[in-house]
């Protein structure tokens, strides 16, 4: 037994000296005091990083399909009225969305940016007090003659009704059977719904008015366009054209500022290059254009939670109409297109056994590099004053 006691002493990798022959010197002490400080240092960031989550970044080839693409918006135009302007969306694939007004939010502001009414409501959308007026003007019927009390209200289409049994009760339905036929209406007074419902007269009240428009669009995820432009849009010899000229005016002011715009919900680190910006117009009419490059990205956090979202660049132009010989749409237009790639964030912690083993380094390190040097110290030292001593240091 005594034997293998003793072999087992003889593999002490540490042998112990003497307390008596320990010599402490003035440069090994602040060499423990600076190397002491310097661990405990690494070993707090160490132990910051092991506490905090890293994110890895890697790039591949997105390869899903069928999916769809949320866009998150928040808009303002300070001289454009709400009652104007309209969002059309429209992709490569060919398929439109003409004058969206589901999950869409309009506010109506004054100059000043303070907010007169909320709506959901399209251009002359009637009132109460134009409810009343249409019930003492007796509405003019489809078959030409004055709505009498025993009769259903059946209005004109003015020859734009899909079937016999079509009627358009307001101006809203006149305009939209207009747009379908690819019609523009030119002289709202013309047409007895918006006289009653004193549709030029709304657009004079809201004169000097801007518009906050806030909502969300669902497309395709392919290209395309999204954009906001005065008048209700139609399709005229395949071409996209908006019918401005019943609004009487000979330029609109587009100035704008985005106070939000996103492709996919938010994640951690996440940065939008549009929110918050803002242009000023300062020619008559023209077309605003921004370029979007649309960057799929996923973020996984710590506890496994998976966001599908997107980031994306932006490049911008301002298209005047004086400089074309093609009168361009006013309005501001952005244009997406896909990026191939796919970002992935993941979110993960650093093992406990990879932390112990930074630390262990951190802690020999530091030990064995402080030992050298305050060894390199002394024995200099040591032979600087031994040669002082014989009178050969000079």
């Amino acid at each position: 037994m005594d034997g293998i006691i003793n072999k087992l002493r003889n593999l002490d990798a540490y042998p112990k000296i003497n307390e008596d022959f320990y010599s402490r010197t003035l440069s090994g002490g602040f060499i423990t005091l600076v190397s002491s400080i310097l661990m405990f240092l690494l070993f707090f960031s160490e132990l910051r990083l092991y506490i905090n989550a890293s994110t890895e970044t890697k790039l591949i080839v997105d390869t899903s399909r069928g999916e769809t693409l949320r866009i998150n918006f928040d808009v303002t135009f300070p001289a454009l009225p709400c009652s104007i302007l309209s969002l059309d969306a429209m992709d490569i694939s060919g398929e439109q969305h003409l004058d969206v007004k589901h999950d869409i939010i309009k506010k109506r502001i004054d100059p000043l940016g303070n907010v007169i009414e909320a709506k959901q409501d399209g251009i002359g959308a009637p009132k109460l007090y134009l409810f009343f007026r249409r019930q003492i003007e007796r509405p003019l019927q489809k078959h030409g003659g004055r709505l009498d009390h025993n009769e259903t209200y059946c209005g004109s289409c003015f020859g734009a009704e899909a079937s016999d049994e079509k009627c358009c009760n307001s101006c809203e339905e006149v305009r939209e059977a207009y747009r379908k036929k690819g019609w523009a209406v030119t002289n709202p007074d013309m047409i007895d719904q918006c006289k009653r419902e004193g549709f030029l007269q709304s657009i004079k009240d809201e004169e000097g008015e801007g518009c906050n428009i806030y909502g969300f669009l669902e497309v395709n995820k392919v290209a395309g366009n999204f954009h906001f432009a005065p008048g209700k849009s139609f399709q005229q010899s395949n071409v996209h054209v908006h019918d401005l000229l019943l609004f009487q005016k000979d330029s609109f002011n587009i100035s704008h500022k985005i106070n939000k715009l996103a492709f996919g919900d938010y994640f951690p680190g996440v940065v939008n290059p549009l929110d918050n910006v803002q242009w000023t117009q300062e020619t008559p009419n023209g077309m605003y254009q921004y370029f979007i490059k649309v960057v799929p990205t996923v973020y996984t956090d710590v506890d496994g939670h998976t966001i599908q979202t997107n980031q994306f660049s932006v490049t911008e132009h301002f298209r005047s109409a004086d400089l074309g010989r093609i009168q361009s749409i006013p309005g501001v237009f952005f244009f997406y297109d896909l990026s191939p790639i796919k970002v992935t964030f993941t979110e993960q912690h650093v093992s406990f056994l990879h932390f112990l083993t930074n630390v262990c380094a951190i802690v020999g390190g530091i030990f064995t590099v402080s030992g050298i040097l305050d060894a390199f110290v002394y024995h200099g030292q040591k032979a600087i004053k031994k040669k002082m001593e014989i009178g050969k240091f000079s």
